[in-house]
């Protein structure tokens, strides 16, 4: 692993019960230049959030106090800035998906290989200190805001709404919704979904992506005259700004 600039200024705090795994990970991390902060229970994990807020949690889902996907979503709920990966042994489709639903970044399974850990981690601190860049143009400024139908999303402070009401986006949500209205009515493949919002390519494959655009869309559809997200099979999805034309959806 190598030592970056945005390592020796993160901390990460390392929720696994098993000490020779956490030992490993943590020497790891440290000797990537990351600072890491050890819990072995969901009740430790909580008393060190109680004190300082890490740039980052790598989550074990087998933990001996609490159900890894329960805290999780505890731990989403009072830090939503705080980016969730989970690393996990379990090798149950569900508890990938259920992972990303509840709030986590992205997923790990064990056994992991060293160079893909860090470069996920990378990729997650990365998004979590800026927003992707937008390309507006050479002649442009970049928009401050923007408003399709009843959606308004405010780049500055990352806000969004939909009919004047607050819509509550995760990260991960807002970054989607975001790059999809920086190109309302074209089609924005899997893979640049994945490279503008995760990262890195990877992340197109498997449900990663249609979990994340399925909650989307379920919140949007709270509202009368919101664009909607539209599937175009074999490719990726757009947003579509005139809500007549939904008829174009797989």
């Amino acid at each position: 692993m190598q030592n970056s600039s945005r390592a020796a200024h993160a901390t990460i705090l390392l929720v696994e019960d098993d000490p020779a795994t956490a030992m490993t990970m943590a020497d790891l991390l440290e000797s990537s230049g990351y600072s890491v902060k050890h819990a072995a229970t969901g009740a430790q994990a909580k008393a060190v959030l109680q004190e300082e807020e890490p740039s980052l949690i790598l989550l074990d889902l087998m933990l001996p106090d609490t159900d890894g996907l329960v805290l999780c979503a505890d731990l989403k709920s009072r830090h939503e800035n705080v980016p969730i990966i989970i690393c996990s042994a379990s090798n149950q489709s569900r508890d990938r998906v259920l992972s990303l639903k509840l709030g986590a970044d992205d997923f790990i399974g064990k056994p992991f290989d060293i160079s893909e850990m860090e470069a996920r981690i990378e990729a997650v601190l990365r998004r979590a200190s800026h927003e992707p860049a937008v390309d507006h143009g050479p002649a442009q400024r970049p928009v401050e805001q923007q408003r399709i139908g009843d959606l308004l999303i405010d780049h500055n402070r990352r806000r969004v709404s939909l009919g004047n009401k607050p819509l509550q986006l995760t990260p991960t949500e807002y970054r989607l919704l975001r790059t999809l209205a920086s190109r309302a009515d074209d089609v924005v493949t899997r893979e640049e979904l994945a490279q503008q919002v995760w990262g890195y390519q990877d992340a197109s494959s498997g449900r990663t992506i249609d979990v994340h655009i399925r909650r989307l869309r379920a919140k949007l559809a709270q509202g009368h005259n919101a664009p909607p997200i539209v599937s175009v099979r074999g490719f990726g999805y757009k947003l579509v700004s005139d809500a007549k034309r939904t008829a174009i959806a797989a």
